[in-house]
């Protein structure tokens, strides 16, 4: 049997915590679930330029703290603290928006009851060959660009033990390399013990779209 449970899944509570943190009721839970998700992806996709790894959501009473993890936090920010702004505005019309969109039993959910208070900080990613997003977002860009995979693993190992990892694991899986028959490889260096708890090991799977189809891109570290 393979190990199929989430590296970080598994270990939230002593070495991770929640990216969401707040409370709901059944009525109000799936609207707050679905605002996250949704959130999630907008702002991935506009801040994919600036690095973007973790999006971590707070709320309150008529309030919410998004707190966003970069590589790049100038592009975020912009000249003057604009872009920061755009991006307020940005996130208060997507909740606008949900806002009069979810009805639970044809009453207000908690979300309509008033405006809620947007407050934005970002936090700047100090190593990014650390991050396993990071490090899976750029195997798959690479794959896209149709470069050789097993140099672009093996330059991706050195990166990241270098950078101070105590081990790191890259898996592709599909038609690599426009292959007729779809095939798994594996690439590893150093230590990533997976069932010990408290080894804080970083996990992230990122889909490569290739012209043969999607290429699956795993990376695991074990950070020292």
């Amino acid at each position: 049997m393979g190990q199929k449970v989430n590296p970080k899944g598994f270990r939230i509570g002593p070495v991770y915590g929640w990216s969401s943190r707040w409370f709901a009721d059944k009525k109000r839970y799936h609207a707050f679930l679905y605002q996250d998700v949704k959130l999630r992806q907008i702002i991935f996709l506009k801040l994919k330029p600036a690095g973007v790894c973790k999006v971590e959501i707070e709320r309150s009473i008529n309030k919410m703290k998004v707190i966003i993890h970069v590589s790049k936090p100038g592009i975020v920010i912009g000249r003057g603290g604009t872009g920061l702004e755009e991006l307020k505005k940005l996130i208060e019309g997507f909740l606008s928006d949900m806002q009069k969109d979810h009805m639970v039993a044809g009453k207000k959910t908690f979300a309509e009851t008033g405006n809620i208070k947007v407050e934005l900080s970002v936090e700047p990613v100090k190593e990014p060959n650390l991050n396993a997003y990071l490090v899976a977002t750029s195997i798959a860009d690479q794959i896209v660009r149709r470069m050789p995979h097993k140099r672009v693993c093996n330059q991706t190992l050195e990166r990241v033990m270098s950078a101070g990892a105590k081990g790191v694991k890259i898996a592709l899986s599909g038609r690599i390399a426009g292959a007729e028959i779809a095939r798994h490889e594996k690439y590893k260096a150093g230590s990533v013990p997976l069932s010990t708890i408290r080894e804080k090991v970083d996990y992230e799977h990122v889909p490569a779209l290739t012209k043969s189809g999607y290429v699956g891109v795993k990376v695991w570290i074990c950070l020292k």
